[in-house]
């Protein structure tokens, strides 16, 4: 077992920050305030590869692993969770989908669009009543002849009125039956489909999320991925990854708040002197630390998994829901270590305080995560 890292992810690591620091940080909080979604970013990131990175180059893509993907992940959330967050459903939702299950056909028309930020991807899966509960989803596709008809409705989509192109899956069989659900891919500007309300959140404001609606919207049958009746549980296996993302999110946005906690605490003087040296402040710092090392080390195992072809159910479970409530609880006391000033806008906290708390929520809850966990325990 090796902990050390390659050369060349480091370098990837070096190159992410390099850019974030360039192109987002001085941005983070004009975007945040403004609710501003910053489309033309993502070209600048597709230059780099940062928008394919699990694709591989004969796609158009950077052709790297979850370990990569996990560090371009974090480094761009150690400044911004919203941007961090639009690139990971970019990567691990849409484009992975489209990769994963696409036939060759469809992965060399679609790709290296996606790879190279030309097109930004959406994928759509929850409902307006169908969350965690995704078997009772509404959304319909009926065939007539070489089409199918879509209609209903999407919410809570990452990218719902910018993205060119979104993996929706929609029900083609009978209601509670997992073989009863299609993914098809759609274009924007395909009759029939559209965007709706664009939802005005607490945290991740820079990062699009709305609502997608179906009206009798019309799909060729070239446009599914897989086989009819196999969505749902493509979705499944998509999710895996997808909570590995949130987990590399997580872990950078905890990593952020610590390190503006332990800057500030440095800097910060009370009572003569600074209040790192304040036992009550500085043992916030070591607890920071060693849950997110933890969050970390759990995190590259089920990424290690899932690369190695193992079941990553449980394992991207655990370390979705052990980053993303770390996270929490760093950015929470990354606030009590700024004080007054950490619940003001002019300081990085608040924002990892109030964008942090998605992570415990978006694609699946730490209750779900705890149900897959203890399913997985419960099943040998």
């Amino acid at each position: 077992m090796n902990f050390s890292f390659t050369e060349d992810h480091n370098m990837i690591a070096q190159m992410v920050k390099d850019f974030t620091e360039k192109e987002i940080r001085p941005n983070v909080r004009k975007w945040d305030e403004e609710q501003h979604f910053p489309k033309e970013l993502f070209k600048k990131a597709g230059e780099l590869g940062l928008m394919g990175v699990l694709v591989p180059e004969e796609f158009g893509g950077a052709g790297l692993g979850y370990f990569e993907y996990i560090a371009v992940i974090a480094e761009i959330s150690k400044v911004c969770g919203s941007i961090g967050l639009s690139v990971a459903a970019h990567n691990s939702l849409c484009t992975n989908h489209i990769l994963k299950f696409g036939n060759k056909e469809q992965k060399n028309k679609w790709l290296p669009k996606l790879a190279s930020g030309e097109w930004i991807g959406a994928w759509g899966l929850t409902e307006p009543n169908t969350g965690s509960d995704a078997m009772r989803m509404k959304c319909t596709a009926v065939e007539d002849g070489d089409h199918w008809v879509i209609n209903g409705a999407k919410n809570f989509i990452t990218h719902g009125k910018t993205g060119d192109i979104i993996v929706v899956i929609a029900r083609t069989g009978e209601l509670l039956d997992s073989h009863g659900m299609t993914a098809f891919a759609v274009e924007r500007g395909t009759p029939g489909f559209s965007g709706g309300k664009k939802e005005d959140k607490l945290g991740m404001r820079a990062s699009e999320t709305a609502e997608v609606i179906f009206d009798n919207c019309r799909v060729h049958k070239n446009n599914i991925l897989g086989k009819i009746g196999e969505g749902f549980i493509q979705s499944m296996k998509i999710l895996d990854g997808g909570r590995i993302s949130i987990g590399a999110l997580s872990v950078g946005m905890a990593e952020g708040a610590m390190n503006a906690s332990i800057t500030y605490a440095k800097e910060r003087e009370q009572f003569g002197k600074p209040i790192s040296k304040f036992q009550g402040v500085s043992f916030k710092l070591a607890d920071m630390a060693t849950e997110l090392e933890a969050s970390k080390l759990l995190l590259y195992k089920a990424a290690d998994v899932l690369m190695n072809g193992g079941d990553a159910n449980k394992y991207s479970a655990m370390a979705k829901y052990k980053s993303s409530e770390v996270a929490v609880a760093i950015a929470n006391e990354a606030v009590q270590v700024f004080g007054g000033y950490g619940y003001i806008k002019e300081y990085p906290v608040e924002k990892f305080y109030r964008d942090s708390k998605l992570a415990t929520i978006g694609e699946g809850t730490s209750e779900i995560q705890k149900l897959v966990i203890s399913r997985s325990l419960l099943s040998n």
